[in-house]
């Protein structure tokens, strides 16, 4: 159930019994100057009253139409005083709607923040003060006070329905941070008492052994740095469709792999830190085929002045000129489409740079 149902339950309470008591009203003052036309509006009321209660509790039907269609009808049915009650503003009598006319008030606060709830309310409100003819000297009158009272109901709960949406959010990361803490130490302490133990063995006794046993025992120390990495940052649930590109990066980390990012988080949509990882997975498989065993990488991550740069870098020989046009021309297409392309998809650039020392490519994006 969502955080809003039951503010839009309440509204829908709300309607029905300020329906009531405008009916109540009605019938004491014995259909006003013109009962047909009075209970022609009720009637309208209460249709709208019914529509207005299934339509709010659809999610698909609840937006800015169906807002601006309740304001509407609301402030035509409080004009209509004019006519049902003969309204000349001198009598003090209340509008046929009595306090029906908050509704839409609410629901604009609801839906949208204290800001349109004001709006919502200024806007009852003037139709108010015009058909009740209250001047600007008048103002210290009860139906001035009224205008008043709905004003800030709209902002008091439009702030209360904002600060309720946040604690939600906030609730739903504070409940997947822990399951994925939980999840982590599970993975960890499995993985520990098997895997991390054997390569941890393997890495030491080749160390210990010498000749080819060593150089497996070397590749079993990169693994064991890769899966310790994992536990540490594995799985780590998305909240609302958005990642830290930090995170994902740092899981290629390893003994060749040196991954350095900022102290903050760098906050981008799930699909853009997807694909950034893909491009960087694509550069380091790229170091691990065509260069020399030990190669060294650095990936760096930098966010400022609104643009992300990720640079992954190595101590390669670097690439042959004309290596990266041969292989386009081939059908080999893992730096033109699954580097370049990658990034060109997100908006952003690369930048390759080569050289006997090595190879530097640097990807930069607008950050969303």
């Amino acid at each position: 159930m969502s955080i809003e149902t039951p503010f839009w339950r309440a509204i829908a309470v709300f309607r029905v019994c300020s329906l009531g008591y405008a009916g109540v009203l009605l019938v004491e003052a014995d259909g006003y100057d013109d009962p047909i036309a009075a209970w022609a509006v009720f009637t309208l009321m209460a249709a709208w009253t019914a529509f207005a209660t299934y339509a709010y509790a659809r999610d698909r039907l609840r937006g800015w139409p169906l807002l601006t269609a309740d304001l509407v009808v609301t402030g035509a049915c409080l004009l209509s005083s004019i006519w049902v009650q003969g309204f000349d503003g001198e009598r003090g009598s209340m509008p046929i709607t009595a306090t029906w006319v908050a509704a839409p008030v609410v629901a604009w606060a609801v839906y949208a923040g204290r800001r349109a709830g004001a709006v919502a309310a200024a806007v009852i409100a003037a139709l108010d003060i015009w058909l009740r003819g209250v001047g600007v000297l008048d103002l210290n009158t009860v139906q001035v006070n009224g205008a008043v009272l709905l004003f800030l109901a709209g902002v008091v709960i439009g702030h209360v329905a904002q600060l309720s949406r946040k604690a939600d959010a906030l609730m739903q990361q504070a409940v997947e941070i822990e399951a994925a803490g939980r999840e982590r130490e599970r993975l960890a302490r499995g993985i520990h008492d098997s895997v991390l133990q054997v390569l941890a063995l393997v890495q030491r006794r080749g160390a210990e052994i010498g000749g080819e046993a060593a150089e497996l025992g070397r590749l079993a120390g990169e693994q064991e740095a890769v899966l310790r990495e994992l536990v540490r940052t594995a799985p780590r649930p998305r909240v609302a469709e958005r990642a830290d590109l930090n995170e994902a990066l740092r899981r290629h980390a390893s003994a060749t792999v040196t991954v350095a990012t900022p102290a903050t988080p760098v906050d981008l949509p799930a699909r853009t830190v997807d694909e950034l990882e893909a491009a960087v997975a694509n550069a380091l498989s790229n170091v691990n085929h065509h260069c020399p065993e030990g190669t060294k990488t650095w990936i760096l991550v930098e966010a400022e002045d609104g643009a992300v740069t990720v640079t992954v870098r190595d101590d390669g020989p670097g690439i042959p000129e004309g290596r990266l046009e041969e292989a386009a021309r081939a059908g080999r297409l893992g730096v033109s489409q699954a580097i370049r392309g990658r990034v060109a998809a997100l908006g952003g650039s690369v930048t390759i740079v080569s050289s006997p020392d090595g190879t530097e490519i640097e990807m930069v994006i607008v950050a969303p």
